[in-house]
């Protein structure tokens, strides 16, 4: 609801709001301004009008008489009659008086006092006495209620339709942006095949960013593909020649023999070109993930019985490092998958908390699986990787270690996204305080 109120539909719907009750006020205050004053004018007329009926009288005595007769069959509320004669004798329905706080009328009639409410009045000498004619403003300020009523009456469903049709444009807006949202944060996960679906009813504008988005999608996949096919390429291409310059250090190594500084270099130059191969083997086989070609080759795969073999097969190192590798799980968890990534998969996460963790670390892989979801996880008491690092490890060649004094060649993590993505599965990364827990979910 609170975005819903900061959208932009709905802000708009209650700036019209704004905007029409403000144009509604102004034309009812000026309709009732015009309207007040045409009564106000009209009441003077027929003031003017009775008072100029009684100038036809002869006398003062039939002046009396008019004013006493047409008082009786006349309401004081509505109308007031008062002839005052020279001797001070009052005929009619009700009298004018004055005090300090200003004019007042005074009911004739036995048992009533002074009269409430407002009056417009014309008073006149005539006939030596005064005739005053007075005649109720109730009419006149009815009018105010009755505009006050037609105002609400006018802005109250204005009202309720905007804010209803603005609530109804801010959530189809907000669904709408939430497509593009949710398009765009798959992208910065490394999703590079999202796209921004629209919908029938979508607006022009939304359209277009929506259209913007693909567009950038498609262009970083297409180069994102461009510069794996070009890595690919060259380590296919080196991949030869590096295996041969290995080939004749082992034949220069047994020229060489045991002389001294000459087989240390020679060794150690082995070591550099193995190292180079294996960066080249992981490019290749990255690619060959990636490419998707080895699901073909998919089928049944028990996944407790690799994560123990693999365990097995690493305790050893473990143990000469002093560490402590363990696992826990299930005895059958059946996934579908290519057995030998699945256990390129494994391996690189318990080479990597291997290769990351000092002396002493106790490194935990586990397996469990409820509601059809199989989670593999592996976890140290390491140093960890800070969270902000979490979405680039899987870059391929990435190292969080930029000294580069740690084993490894960038590729590992990467290798293993790339196998979680092909099983359908998904890789994340959390802070196990302290260490790391790695994740792979996969849906069986």
């Amino acid at each position: 609801m609170r975005q819903l109120w900061r959208s932009m539909p709905l802000r708009l719907a209650l700036v019209l709001v704004v905007l029409f009750g403000t144009v509604s006020l102004l034309s009812l205050a000026a309709s009732y301004a015009v309207t007040r004053a045409a009564f106000e004018q009209s009441m003077r007329d027929d003031l003017a009008q009775d008072l100029a009926g009684f100038r036809a009288a002869p006398s003062a005595g039939a002046v009396a008489l008019l004013v006493q007769a047409e008082s009786e069959e006349t309401d004081p509320d509505r109308l007031v009659l008062s002839y005052v004669t020279r001797t001070g004798r009052i005929y009619g329905n009700g009298a004018v008086a004055r005090d300090d706080e200003g004019f007042h009328i005074i009911s004739l009639e036995e048992g009533r006092a002074q009269l409430d409410g407002e009056y417009l009045a014309l008073s006149e000498r005539l006939h030596g006495g005064r005739l005053t004619i007075a005649r109720s403003r109730a009419e006149i300020e009815a009018l105010q209620p009755v505009f006050l009523n037609i105002l609400w009456i006018s802005l109250l469903p204005t009202v309720l339709i905007a804010l209803s049709g603005g609530l109804i444009l801010a959530r189809r807006s907000q669904r709408h942006v939430e497509v593009i949202r949710a398009a765009l944060e798959r992208l910065t996960g490394g999703e590079l095949g999202a796209r921004v679906e629209r919908g029938p009813r979508w607006s022009d504008d939304l359209s277009r960013i929506g259209d913007a988005v693909n567009v950038m999608a498609g262009a970083q996949e297409r180069n994102v593909e461009t510069l794996r096919q070009v890595s690919s390429d060259i380590a296919h291409d080196l991949k030869t020649p590096v295996q041969r310059v290995s080939l004749q250090l082992e034949a220069l190594a047994d020229v060489v023999g045991d002389r001294g500084g000459a087989a240390e270099l020679v060794a150690q130059t082995r070591g550099e070109v193995a190292g180079i191969s294996a960066v080249f083997s992981s490019l290749l086989q990255l690619s060959q993930v990636e490419n998707g070609t080895l699901k073909a080759q998919f089928s049944p795969v028990d996944l407790a019985e690799l994560c123990r073999t693999m365990v097995e097969i690493y305790e050893p190192t473990a143990a000469e490092r002093k560490q402590v590798l363990s696992f826990c799980g299930p005895d059958n968890v059946v996934v579908s998958g290519e057995k030998n990534l699945l256990g390129q998969l494994v391996a690189n996460l318990l080479e990597n908390a291997l290769n990351h963790t000092g002396e002493g670390a106790v490194i935990d892989l586990s397996l469990t699986e409820e509601a059809g979801i199989v989670t593999l996880m592996v976890t140290d008491n390491g140093l960890g990787i800070p969270e902000t690092e979490h979405t680039k490890v899987t870059q391929r060649l990435y190292r969080l270690d930029q000294s580069r004094n740690t084993p490894g060649n960038g590729l590992g993590l990467s290798l293993v996204d790339g196998v979680a993505r092909l099983h359908g599965a998904k890789l994340s990364f959390e802070d196990a305080a302290p260490g790391l827990r790695v994740l792979v979910r996969f849906e069986t």
